[in-house]
């Protein structure tokens, strides 16, 4: 998650901290949760991104160092890591598209929770101060010019 993302997302966590309602409980429970399963993917992509490196490494690796040989025990051996870093490889690129995708759901899911907060928002501040436009603006003081003397 972004700062900013994130800031805003405290920013009206805490504005509907002002109502003491259901709703505003099951919003915030909503809110954690969905950051926290964010988190989470976001560190399942490192880590299939770093294990797919790795494979690409390890298989890069045995195309620069790996001669032919008869069929012996070191081939054999050699034969089985090179399917496993391409099983790890594929398997790793194929979970880090689908975490992309699940964070991708997991951000637009908050920032629909985070609209909902702002709707939450904008309900307490009418309840507490009245809908917009119903209450007069403070009238601001004009500045103080000093008066002309006369032999000026």
């Amino acid at each position: 998650m972004s700062t900013a993302h994130h800031r805003e997302t405290e920013f009206l966590k805490q504005c509907i901290r002002y109502e003491d309602t259901e709703e505003r409980h099951r919003l915030e429970e909503r809110i954690t949760q969905i950051q926290r399963d964010e988190r989470i993917v976001r560190r399942a992509v490192w880590l299939m991104a770093l294990l797919a490196a790795l494979a690409m490494a390890g298989l890069g690796y045995a195309a620069v160092l790996m001669v032919e040989y008869p069929l012996n025990v070191s081939e054999l051996t050699s034969r089985f890591f090179i399917k496993a870093l391409c099983a790890l490889g594929a398997g790793s690129g194929v979970c880090l598209f689908v975490f992309l995708g699940l964070g991708a759901i997991f951000r637009k899911e908050l920032d629909q929770r985070q609209e909902d907060c702002r709707r939450l928002a904008l309900k307490v501040l009418e309840a507490r101060l009245g809908p917009v436009g119903t209450r007069p603006l403070p009238v601001e003081l004009a500045p103080v010019v000093p008066a002309r003397t006369a032999g000026l």
